[in-house]
């Protein structure tokens, strides 16, 4: 009977002590809230920028992982395997780790991030015929966001 009782008390703590994670609920909103009326496809966000370098849009996707909470530092899936680095203009703004996996919408900043042979490129630096060195370089993390607001749905 002791047992059993030690058994019941230690299973009643346990649960009392546990960490329970609740569930972003719909419409939570980090910074300002973002402008729904022109939203576009994270996946899109490339194709649609052709060859500017910097936009202003509204961006629906996916967060992938949550790399600083402070500051609001995650990754949004491009699709095909392209990730969009984003984080928070105000830095004071911190995300939790439950995001993760959420479909969100933020609004801000878009800007593609040159690697180093597109700059060589430009520059006219290129040199033919000659072995270069390899450039450590994440061609996953072309784009950047900065968002000003974010959403979860």
């Amino acid at each position: 009977m002791k047992l059993l009782s030690l058994f019941f008390g230690l299973l009643f703590s346990l649960s009392a002590f546990a960490q329970k994670q609740t569930p972003l609920p719909h419409g939570t909103v980090y910074g300002t809230k973002p402008d729904t009326g022109a939203m576009l496809d994270a996946a899109k966000l490339e194709a649609f920028m052709g060859k500017k370098t910097r936009i202003s849009t509204t961006v629906k996707g996916r967060v992938l992982n949550v790399t600083k909470q402070k500051g609001g530092w995650f990754t949004i899936d491009a699709g095909n395997g392209k990730v969009i680095a984003a984080h928070f203009k105000i830095y004071n703004i911190t995300i939790p780790a439950a995001l993760k996996g959420k479909c969100i919408v933020a609004e801000g900043i878009a800007e593609k991030q040159f690697i180093a042979d597109d700059l060589q490129h430009f520059a006219g630096d290129t040199t033919s015929g000659k072995k270069q060195h390899a450039v450590k370089t994440n061609p996953k993390r072309r784009l950047t966001f900065e968002v000003k607001g974010l959403m979860v749905e």
